[in-house]
């Protein structure tokens, strides 16, 4: 079934008087990296427990193949939750190969998968291990392996990268690529915007249950004003008071970051500043996601 869209249509969930989702709407398509990203409480992880079933909504659907998603389904998506679902005394080998054959694969099936996994996230020497005596990190490892050692046709991450060291973010940064390459659709949130910006085709930005922005990465951060970059020992505040359009987002020492909105003119930004003497940087560059979750009103700080 892989290259088939996963799509989450007007999904609402209330608890009592809260409301968890609000019709969020998005789509996670064949052989793309999604990032869903947004702050403590936004509603990442009840929306994904909604796709996995582990939680009903109160209206709207979750499609794959542009079918409702059934329990049969549910057994080709690979999950990672946040909070490790693993059995903390069983050791690793048995406990993938158990999870596969839980999936429907057959024994020797399973075996293989078990092996071609604990091999590719490097967990070979800890496979006699039982879980709880590993790493926080390499707990981490055989969380995602479980995820995809059924060869799973969607995969949904729940801040897959939390507790990783930089070579290991690495390892599973190349298993996501490699997965979308075969089309599989590939969602997964996190609150470390730059590995969501670097690695994303597009993301979803959600702010108390609201879905506030989705699209692709270069758009998002590419929309609004544009940013300039502007260093001059000489500038005082207020330097750039004078001309139309341009707004100060933040002054470190003698550099200046500015918003311009569209049709302000940045050459009259650079004649303000030569005006206070010498000019030494003056360039332009995109919105960041960091800038992009902020200006949407979301404030980072963990997943939920």
């Amino acid at each position: 079934m892989s290259g088939t869209v996963l799509e989450i249509d007007r999904i609402s969930k209330r608890y009592g008087t809260k409301v968890a989702l609000d019709e969020v709407t998005f789509d996670v398509r064949a052989g793309e990296l999604f990032g869903f990203v947004g702050g403590k409480g936004a509603g990442k992880t009840t929306a994904m427990r909604i796709v996995l079933g582990v939680l009903a909504a109160d209206s709207g659907q979750v499609r794959f193949g542009g079918r409702p998603i059934t329990h049969e389904t549910r057994a080709r998506i690979g999950y990672m939750p946040e909070e490790r679902g693993l059995y903390p005394k069983m050791k690793v080998h048995d406990q993938l190969v158990y999870l596969a054959e839980l999936h429907g694969l057959s024994t020797n099936d399973a075996h293989r998968g078990t092996e071609l996994w604990l091999a590719r996230l490097g967990l070979g020497e800890w496979r006699e291990d039982e879980v709880r005596k590993l790493s926080l990190g390499n707990q981490q490892r055989v969380q995602l392996a479980a995820a995809l050692v059924h060869d799973p046709d969607v995969l949904v991450l729940d801040e897959p990268f939390s507790g990783l060291d930089p070579l290991a973010v690495d390892v599973m940064s190349g298993v996501l690529r490699e997965k979308a390459a075969h089309g599989v659709p590939v969602v997964f949130s996190s609150h470390q915007l730059d590995l969501v910006e670097r690695l994303c085709d597009r993301v979803g930005v959600i702010r108390n249950g609201r879905m506030t922005a989705v699209g692709p990465v270069a758009e998002l951060t590419g929309g609004a004003g544009s940013r300039l970059v502007v260093t001059a020992p000489g500038t005082r505040p207020g330097w750039v008071s004078a001309v139309a359009g341009v707004r100060v987002l933040e002054v470190r020492g003698p550099t200046t970051v500015l918003e311009l909105a569209p049709g302000a003119d940045d050459q009259a930004v650079l004649a303000a500043a030569l005006a206070t003497g010498p000019v030494t940087e003056f360039s332009h560059r995109r919105r960041s996601l960091t800038e992009l979750f902020r200006d949407t009103g979301a404030t980072a700080g963990g997943a939920a």
